[in-house]
């Protein structure tokens, strides 16, 4: 009673589109409890994906197809699934006429290519979409195996797994048993480190824990099965706890929360306000916070001073510290948060300087090297050194630069030391 993935296309083999929709189709098949082992990617090839579907067809009882139901002659997934089967293509009066009224919408004809949309292997049930041209199907081309297609378009995508894969699916028995998950987000401990701690945790059978890692933040994934959310909850929460406890500070939040938005939520909650001055990362960190919606409660705004000029006349940074310690060190870091600070009037000013690479490092100054200042409400401040790692791509240090930052505010903003 296993799924399978299959996504048609060269460009997803030459690397030219993200795969997102396996991604996407693997979540939603384990929320719906789906057993799912395997995923292949096939070029535009009718033998090649013959080939996949013969060694699917014998292992996995429904195949989720994605991509190649366009109207050109390289979208053959149809096709392909018609001829393995031995079944002929018949053509749909129903998707002529949908793709020509949503033609007519637009003010346009349709083409003569369009036609093709309309076949689907005899005995099949279209699946609609109601956002593009191309149907999908719903087949059963013999007992115990089910085919579901979808275009490659990740938006029509969804809406048709949505609207009438999932309902089908569950009216065929599945979906009884769900898989619900809880995602705990960790910055400043390594994968191997937490993983270490909770390493007692993941011989647990239900619910399961899973470690994931990447740039910089940690995740732990904690999913149950059970008839029902209330009852997996109930399962999930003391993993959950015990797993929080052990993080400590490390622990920043669950499921969408991102390190923008526990700040945000932080800030918004004391009433007070932030605004950042950037070197290196370009504005990347006040990127970060205004993804949140409604960030503009407590962001006012930033100063990208990335020549040493703007860190001078706009930030107030002093010249002689800059020319003695230079841009990337404690003391610009500093005076750059408490510019800021002062500038546009917040309670918290945030400074990121540091050297980004590929080139302009030195023995005492590496690519890798950042420090991140902070200005207290009280006045206080800080300028805090982080050596990212002097191998690492540049987008990825100035990622990471930005993220640190954020953590940095938050431990800060949930300190107790600030006389709440």
């Amino acid at each position: 009673m296993a799924a399978e993935v299959i996504c048609v296309g060269t460009e997803l083999l030459l690397g030219d589109i993200l795969n997102s929709n396996s991604q996407y189709l693997a979540q939603e098949l384990a929320a719906l409890g789906v057993p799912h082992f395997y995923q292949t990617v096939v070029g535009d090839n009718i033998d090649r994906v013959h080939q996949a579907i013969e060694i699917a067809a014998n292992r996995s009882s429904i195949l989720l197809f994605t991509g190649g139901l366009g109207p050109t002659p390289d979208d053959l997934t149809t096709e392909a699934i018609a001829s393995y089967f031995n079944t002929p293509l018949v053509e749909y009066p129903q998707v002529i006429a949908d793709i020509e009224r949503k033609y007519a919408q637009r003010g346009r004809d349709m083409t003569a290519s369009n036609r093709k949309q309309a076949l689907q292997p005899e005995g099949a049930t279209i699946l609609p979409n109601p956002l593009g041209s191309a149907p999908g199907m719903i087949w059963q081309p013999r007992a115990g195996l089910t085919i579901l297609t979808f275009p490659g378009v990740p938006r029509e995508m969804y809406r048709m797994w949505r609207d009438t894969a999932i309902p089908f699916l569950k009216t065929q028995g599945y979906g009884q048993h769900p898989i619900y998950s809880r995602s705990l987000r960790f910055f400043g401990v390594a994968e191997s480190a937490l993983a270490e701690k909770v390493n007692h945790l993941f011989d647990s059978a239900n619910p399961t824990v899973a470690p994931y890692a990447g740039k910089g933040q940690v995740r732990l994934r904690i999913s149950a099965r059970a008839a029902s959310e209330v009852e997996a909850t109930t399962l999930i929460a003391p993993i959950a706890e015990e797993i929080q406890k052990i993080a400590g500070d490390n622990y920043f939040g669950s499921d969408d929360d991102t390190l923008a938005s526990v700040v945000g939520e932080l800030l918004l909650q004391r009433g007070q306000t932030l605004a950042v001055a950037e070197s290196c990362t370009g504005g990347g960190l006040g990127q970060m916070l205004t993804e949140t919606p409604g960030s503009s409660s407590y962001f006012m705004g930033g100063i990208i001073s990335y020549a040493n000029r703007v860190k001078v006349e706009l930030l107030g940074v002093d010249s002689e510290d800059l020319a003695r310690a230079g841009a990337v060190s404690a003391t610009v870091a500093q005076q750059m948060a408490a510019g800021v600070k002062a500038k546009l009037g917040t309670d918290w000013g945030v400074s990121i300087t540091g050297v980004a690479g590929p080139g302009g490092g030195t023995d005492t100054k590496p690519v890798g090297l950042v420090y991140i200042g902070i200005a207290h409400p009280t006045g206080d401040l800080e300028g805090i050194k982080y050596q990212l790692g002097s191998q690492q791509e540049r987008g990825l240090i100035r990622q990471m630069s930005a993220s640190q930052a954020l953590d940095l505010l938050r431990r800060r903003l949930n300190s107790r030391s600030l006389g709440e």
